[in-house]
């Protein structure tokens, strides 16, 4: 009976709209006919001329090679120190110090190694090793944590030092 009912309502709206309809054809046909049709003229694409990079002589614009270049380009001028922008970097240092976790150290012999923890990924390092982004390399390491020297740039360009201390991060239970 509901379903009856449901059926007769949908057949009764439907039965509407179909008078609706002749009458707006009708006036979309009135106001196609009274439009003026324009057509506009189109340009013609231009021809694009691709430009060739013919000076090889010269460092390639999109290189790091040209970054360092100009680095070490501005430490001779000034006269300053910079860090050794040749080396091979290490595998540390492609974190930031905020990603990178001290979580223990490990003593054998005279030798200490740090522990240090990025993601889910233990890695060691010694003294003379980098970490960091900022050309960081540790100068020592102790029970409490591990001592780092950074060279930074400051306002004017010039490389400077800053000495960083990374504290043992203990997991709570």
């Amino acid at each position: 009976m509901i379903r009856a009912a449901l059926l007769l309502a949908s057949l009764v709206v439907l039965g509407g709209c179909g008078a609706e309809q002749s009458e707006l054809r009708a006036w979309m046909d009135g106001v196609r006919k009274s439009t003026p049709m324009s057509v506009g003229k189109v340009d013609p694409p231009r021809r694009f001329e691709p430009f060739r990079y013919e000076n090889t002589t010269q460092i390639d614009p999109f290189s790091t090679a040209k970054m360092n270049a100009l680095m070490e380009r501005t430490m001779r001028a000034k006269g300053g120190l910079a860090p050794d922008l040749r080396r091979p970097r290490e595998v540390l240092e492609n974190f930031a110090l905020d990603q990178i976790q001290l979580v223990g150290h490990l003593r054998r012999d005279r030798a200490t190694t740090a522990l240090f923890q990025v993601d889910r990924l233990v890695y060691q390092a010694r003294v003379g090793n980098h970490v960091g982004q900022h050309f960081g390399r540790i100068t020592r390491i102790t029970d409490d944590g591990v001592f780092l020297k950074e060279w930074v740039q400051d306002a004017s360009g010039e490389w400077v030092e800053r000495e960083t201390v990374m504290q043992l991060q203990e997991k709570k239970p």
